[in-house]
């Protein structure tokens, strides 16, 4: 984000869309909610396009805040296997707990992005940096195929979210230990032992 004020609007919209869904993602809705002014949302945002797009870029600011990549990430002293489980495990546990208000966001405008193609392909790109993370953490783990696993895996998350926060599961998240115990078990099938 550019300022605190457009973090705050992004913010502030997350929130609602999560809360509100769609229908109760407005402008002035934005305005209310984070105090501020009436017309500062429309100010840095002036289409509902423009706003969404907002709230998903800092979807994934957020989201990708603990992972960082490139140059400035430390070389992890462990096996690439352990910390290939423990960031899908440590990702999955903070999406379903302390994550749920993102989450939910994120499922509704994946929604939504199916009726706008702007926001989908903006959805798209995103996206796309997950599954490199992902095909990265998997040839380092040994995966003969790392693109195609890492859609596996990448969908195998998605379905644990959407069952454990809109499904039927959504009254509890699983423990860490028993995610862990379910990553072991999908990375032995694409990986082996």
């Amino acid at each position: 984000m550019t300022s605190p004020r457009a973090a705050l609007i992004a913010d502030t919209a997350i929130a609602l869309i999560a809360e509100r869904g769609m229908r109760g993602l407005t402008h002035r809705a934005v305005d209310e909610a984070a105090g501020l002014p009436a017309g500062s949302t429309s100010n840095h945002a002036r289409t509902r396009a423009a706003l969404l797009q907002a709230a998903l870029d800092r979807l994934a600011e957020i989201e990708t805040a603990d992972y960082p990549t490139g140059p400035e990430a430390a070389p992890d002293p462990r096996p690439p296997r352990e910390v290939l489980t423990e960031t899908v495990v440590t990702g999955l546990h903070a999406a379903l707990t302390r994550g749920r208000t993102l989450t939910l966001a994120r499922f509704e405008l994946a929604l939504e992005a199916n009726r706008r193609p702007e926001l989908r392909a903006r959805y798209d790109t995103l996206a796309q940096r997950f599954r490199r993370t992902a095909a990265a953490l998997l040839t380092a783990a040994g995966s003969a195929d790392p693109d195609h696993h890492a859609a596996l895996l990448m969908a195998w998350c998605d379905g644990v979210l959407f069952h454990t926060t809109a499904g039927s599961a959504q009254s509890r998240a699983p423990s860490p230990g028993h995610l862990r115990e379910h990553v072991d078990r999908l990375l032995t099938a694409l990986l082996g032992t």
